[in-house]
């Protein structure tokens, strides 16, 4: 029997918004919008979400590319390798278009860490002179904006921001003014994605369970909290137990907290950026890790934290940090940290940027952002970009000899010869079997320095710049400080 023809539409109708028929707008993660930059000469992953099994189509320069959404909505494609400093409108197509405006090719870093890495440009020494000098449009700005969270997110906040007086003042001074020198030197469009947060250890930044599966981290992360005590009979024991219940209290929460650290921030500020193409990353963070208890894990953090971001990208790409610098903050070890650190470029494809000349002792936030951008794009340039540069890091540590009373310490990256900036060499100390440092006198002959003491006949370790807030002139020829570094691993 045929319908009535007033019900055909409401039948029509009822049809559409069946899940069968149903067909949801394409969308894209906040970091493939307008004025981004696609890395040039790899492989580029673009990717979001729409109706399930809806075909997706993605065009740039020329390409186009086609997918059908999975049955969870989710689509991506890969671009062939594009050319540095072409630019135009990316282009997806599904139920509904969208027009992703002024696309630059060029080189893309993600800078991550605490807050000497979220330290502003506004914050930075010489500011008004930089605002002024900031008139870069081919370098575009991306702040990572989301929180915290309990588990990997897909979806990332922020947006892209041209270069300018009116927006480098809010973004990362260490990530701009690497990036500034990179834009200068290779002469194409350069991209920086900033996600730190200030005041966080190293432990938020890796995913929970990647730190799990690493015995000596599972120990230290599982760490049973102490049991309260029990209640006593009296006025005074009450009171004591009351004290008692406030303090195991307190444990309590901070070890809710440190369970919620835990990843937390891999979870909400890198899972997130997954699988956006960059062409490496830089890290600036352990000041949070130089306190009583933490240094001992830095090395096996920093080192599962560089292995665990590669393998989520699926590759190996180029990974510097800073070393901490020079500060005096009391109740610290900042020497193991540093330690640590140099330590860690024992890992293929990585890098560092010493500057243990350019902290302020009363400030952990010392305002030469400028020296240390400038370090680490003296390593991009001549490893990753295979760029001529006075050299890509300062002197660092390649070997000793005990010569009866003295000790060779040999070097490498001493690109100028050694050198002793301004005034006789210091900051190295010695010590005998009894494990008692003692100041020594040091001279450079060749890529060596010899050290001895006639307070340590025998020596059996030398160690350089071995203090928060080190006296210290050893450079090489280009410049560049050496590490401090020590010839034993007592504890």
């Amino acid at each position: 029997m045929p319908l009535p023809r007033s019900l055909v539409p409401v039948l029509l109708l009822g049809l559409a918004l069946t899940p069968s028929a149903a067909r949801a707008a394409v969308r894209l993660p906040a970091i493939l919008s307008d004025r981004m930059v696609l890395q040039a000469g790899q492989p580029v992953a673009i990717w979001g979400w729409a109706g399930p099994e809806e075909v997706v189509t993605v065009s740039f320069l020329g390409q186009s590319q086609s997918t059908r959404a999975g049955t969870g909505g989710r689509w991506a494609v890969t671009l062939a390798p594009l050319p540095a400093g072409e630019g135009g409108t990316l282009i997806v197509r599904g139920e509904n278009r969208i027009e992703i405006q002024d696309v630059l090719v060029g080189e893309v870093w993600l800078g991550s860490g605490q807050s000497n890495m979220a330290m502003t440009v506004a914050r930075s020494r010489d500011y008004p002179e930089e605002q002024a000098a900031a008139r870069l449009p081919r370098i575009r700005l991306f702040k990572e904006e989301s929180p915290s969270a309990e588990t990997p997110q897909t979806e990332p906040r922020g947006r892209w921001v041209a270069c300018a007086p009116d927006s480098v003042g809010a973004f990362s001074a260490t990530l701009y003014f690497f990036g500034r020198e990179l834009h200068r030197e290779l002469g194409v469009p350069v991209g920086l994605i900033n996600s730190s947060v200030g005041g966080t250890p190293i432990e938020a930044w890796i995913a929970a369970e990647a730190q799990r599966a690493v015995p000596e981290l599972r120990a230290a992360l599982e760490k049973p909290i102490e049991p309260a005590p029990v209640a006593k009979a009296g006025k005074a024991a009450r009171a004591a137990d009351a004290a008692q219940a406030e303090k195991a209290k307190a444990k309590a929460a901070a070890a809710a907290r440190r369970k919620a650290d835990i990843g937390g921030l891999f979870n909400g500020k890198i899972a997130p950026l997954v699988p956006y193409t960059f062409r490496g990353a830089l890290w600036y963070q352990g000041e949070a890790n130089t306190l009583p208890g933490k240094p001992a894990l830095y090395e096996a953090q920093l080192r599962l934290l560089v292995q665990d971001w590669r393998q989520r990208w699926g590759r190996e790409f180029p990974f510097a940090w800073v070393q901490l610098p020079n500060f005096g903050g009391a109740g610290r070890d900042w020497p193991a940290v540093r330690e640590a650190m140099l330590r860690t470029l024992a890992l293929p494809g990585t890098g560092m940027a010493i500057t243990i000349d350019v902290g302020e002792e009363k400030d952990i936030h010392p305002r030469n952002k400028q020296d240390v951008g400038r370090r680490l794009s003296l390593w991009a340039l001549g490893t990753v970009y295979g760029r001529p540069v006075p050299a890509t890091s300062g002197p660092l540590p390649a070997g000793h000899e005990f010569r009866g009373r003295e000790v060779a310490l040999r070097f490498r990256h001493t690109e100028g010869g050694l050198v002793a900036r301004g005034g006789p060499l210091t900051g190295f100390q010695l010590a005998g079997e009894d494990r008692q440092w003692r100041p020594a006198t040091a001279r450079i002959e060749g890529d060596r320095v010899i050290v001895s003491s006639p307070d340590v006949p025998r020596p059996a370790a030398a160690r350089y710049a071995w203090e928060n807030f080190p006296a210290c002139n050893l450079y090489n020829g280009a410049g560049l400080p050496a590490s401090p570094f020590r010839t034993n691993d007592w504890r």
